[in-house]
């Protein structure tokens, strides 16, 4: 696996120290995640539908549910802030086991104040007790599927620590096993992002935001990985989604530096 994507991680490799340095670092910590996680929460709502934009998100971020934003949902509002619970719950707990007890943590915090809505008797953090589907995808025996979490959260954890694979590949194929496994009732997507970013944190890396307008690209990676048990698609997926992140930063820190002529 390493080989195959030998290139990209060359150059992801590269990119991340230049990022580190001249983006997140002159931010300061706080500045930094407060930057990334309106930024993450907002895509990764928005690519399960959310209309929310990234000042929508900011203005949330900054005024909590005092903010009511024109057109927006009470719901949306409260996906959102809920979205920020489990990020900061995720930062805050990085030494947490990697174990199907964080899966379920992650899970409530996503889904704590809208699972009720959207399914009543439905309970935040707990398994789906019916099967699932997504879309146009019919996922398997709901039974079946949950009981090979434990094994996958096991295998990663131990992929993690023998340092054998790439952190960034590892995060795609255990992001892809997750979404194939769908345990719960709502709120896989962007509980299974946040958990493949714990993964990059563990390693000190940058987090990956998958952009709402890549949602397509994504679904079709997702998808390749259900119909032809290929990894493939997904890490070269994240890979070409954290390049271009990194790269649009690094041009936008340029650029807003560069001397003005005041006149």
């Amino acid at each position: 696996m390493h080989t195959m994507f030998e290139q990209e991680i060359t150059k992801y490799d590269r990119l991340v120290k230049e990022y580190l340095e001249r983006v997140a670092k002159p931010m300061g910590d706080m500045e930094f995640r407060k930057h990334s996680e309106i930024l993450f929460s907002c895509h990764s709502c928005g690519i399960e539908g959310s209309s929310f934009t990234v000042d929508d998100t900011w203005a949330l971020f900054e005024q909590g549910l005092g903010y009511y934003p024109v057109g927006k949902t009470l719901l949306e509002c409260q996906e959102m802030a809920d979205h920020f619970k489990a990020y900061e719950w995720m930062h805050d707990y990085l030494n947490h086991p990697f174990d199907v007890e964080l899966t379920k943590t992650l899970n409530r915090l996503v889904t704590q104040n809208t699972l009720p809505y959207r399914v009543p008797g439905a309970v935040p953090g707990e398994f789906t007790t019916v099967d699932m589907a997504a879309g146009d995808t019919i996922f398997g025996d709901h039974d079946k599927l949950i009981a090979q979490l434990p094994r996958l959260m096991d295998s990663t954890a131990g992929a993690m620590a023998d340092g054998t694979a790439h952190p960034m590949v590892l995060a795609a194929r255990f992001h892809g096993f997750f979404e194939y496994l769908h345990p719960f009732r709502d709120g896989n997507g962007r509980t299974g992002r946040l958990l493949s970013n714990f993964i990059l944190l563990q390693h000190q890396l940058p987090e990956l935001i998958i952009r709402k307008e890549d949602r397509q690209q994504y679904i079709n990676a997702l998808k390749s990985k259900r119909v032809e048990g290929t990894d493939e698609f997904l890490i070269a997926f994240f890979f070409q989604a954290a390049i271009k992140q990194m790269e649009d930063a690094l041009n936008q820190k340029k650029n807003g530096s560069r001397p003005m002529l005041f006149f």
